[in-house]
């Protein structure tokens, strides 16, 4: 099972919290069994709340497919960009 993300804590915690209190000012119970059920009630609602926040995709890398190949292409193109360049292809009449 993977770890819940920190959305889905919030979500579920925020939850729990504000249900437990709109349940409590509207119900204006006072009884230890209707504080119970108020309070196993919000801890299911959070739980559902928090279960039913969509999970990050996760993304697949191809390791040496075909998207591997640009990559080689800029690596190669890059080493051809620091080559030398001869002395006569730069027009100085100094040598390098």
């Amino acid at each position: 099972m993977p770890r819940p993300t920190a959305a889905q804590l919030a979500y579920g915690s925020c939850t729990v919290i504000f249900s437990t209190l709109a349940m409590l000012l509207l119900s204006q119970t006072s009884s230890g069994l209707g504080i119970a059920i108020i309070a196993v009630s919000a801890l299911a609602l959070g739980l559902l709340v928090a279960m039913t926040v969509p999970l990050p995709k996760t993304r697949v890398v191809a390791v040496g497919g075909p998207a591997a190949a640009p990559a080689e292409e800029s690596a190669k193109a890059s080493a051809k960009a620091e080559e030398p360049v001869p002395v006569a292809a730069t027009g100085s009449s100094t040598a390098a």
